[in-house]
């Protein structure tokens, strides 16, 4: 457990020294969850190192550019590469099942809700990717949804200062309501699919 504490401790140092691009790739690579680089970000902003938007900004591309490289994982891999070596990038099979079976049931207008939902918010690029969803669309969508959650988790980080580390229990509150939010969103746009389908079959 030392080695590991000592490992992460390096890995923010190696962030720290280098600024937006240190958030970028810590969000591409994903050797630490999202939530705690944005967080160490938003820590970064309140030490004057960089500023709020440059954060948020790198934090997008960074999130963005780690769903596209599981996307292509997907589309040219299939799922028995993510389930060989998902957990590498914390993907594990339930998340790829579940992801699936959201893609299945709601269709591509997923890709955005689904990046607020546990569980499947980091593995429903996969099925994207399987089913070979255009690439433009998959990264508007995905933006759209990681920009928010970017922005969150860096002002939160911001806003707790010294105390960036408590992340997890400050954002509790937010993240329910953003997964209900979300939930809604989704429950609209079946409703919505399902009409579309309905008056489909009337004409």
């Amino acid at each position: 457990m030392h080695f590991i504490s000592d490992l992460i401790s390096q890995l923010f140092e190696w962030i720290q020294s280098l600024g937006y691009f240190g958030i970028m790739i810590g969000l591409m690579i994903e050797v630490i969850p999202s939530e705690i680089v944005l967080a160490f970000g938003g820590y970064l902003v309140s030490q004057h190192q960089i500023n709020f938007f440059g954060a948020v900004v790198f934090g997008t591309i960074g999130g963005v550019i780690a769903q596209i490289f599981v996307y292509w994982i997907g589309r040219y891999g299939g799922r028995p590469v993510l389930e060989k070596y998902g957990k590498y990038i914390f993907i594990k099979k339930k998340h790829i099942d579940h992801s699936e079976e959201w893609f299945n049931k709601y269709g591509t207008g997923v890709i955005f809700t689904a990046r607020f939902i546990p569980v499947v918010r980091h593995a429903i690029s996969v099925p994207a990717g399987i089913t070979r969803m255009p690439l433009g669309k998959f990264t508007f969508l995905t933006t759209l949804a990681v920009i928010p959650w970017s922005a969150l988790f860096v002002y939160l980080g911001m806003t707790l200062g010294d105390n960036w580390k408590n992340i997890d229990e400050v954002a509790a509150e937010y993240t329910r309501e953003i997964i209900l939010g979300a939930i809604a969103l989704i429950i609209i746009y079946f409703v919505f699919k399902w009409y579309q389908s309905k008056k489909k079959r009337g004409n």
